[in-house]
């Protein structure tokens, strides 16, 4: 069975950002075209972020697949560890704040930036 990898940024139960890795199985469709289930989504935005962007520790509002489509972004956790996603890649951005707390900068979040030459170009899709 094919397995697809979904990287997920996620609020640990310290109410930090972590990222992990999780399956998806591609268990329908035809061995040429192997499919996952229908997977629901709630509408799509796209971003450009110019050259230089950067932004502040935040949570994510809702969870959020992103799709970069053109330059690369950066994650950045507060525990100092950093990923970045190039064209074609994609992340779960799944890091709210946790039910019942007021958001701290020190505490919660992520922060991105668009890295490299080119304009950042993202697509996300409410999920």
């Amino acid at each position: 069975m094919v397995r697809f990898s979904k990287t997920v940024l996620f609020t640990d139960t310290d109410g930090r950002a972590r990222f992990r890795e999780d399956p998806v199985l591609l268990d329908q469709g035809t061995p040429p075209t192997a499919l996952s289930a229908l997977l629901p989504s709630g509408g799509y935005q796209l971003r450009q972020s110019a050259v230089g962007f950067r932004s502040s520790f935040h949570c994510t509002g809702e969870p959020q697949w992103v799709f970069i489509l053109a330059g690369q972004m950066e994650i950045s956790l507060q525990d100092g560890s950093a990923r970045v996603f190039r064209p074609g890649e994609h992340f779960y951005s799944a890091d709210v704040l946790p039910a019942g707390q007021t958001f701290d900068a020190s505490v919660h979040g992520h922060w991105s930036r668009q890295v490299g030459p080119d304009p950042l170009v993202t697509l996300f899709v409410r999920g």
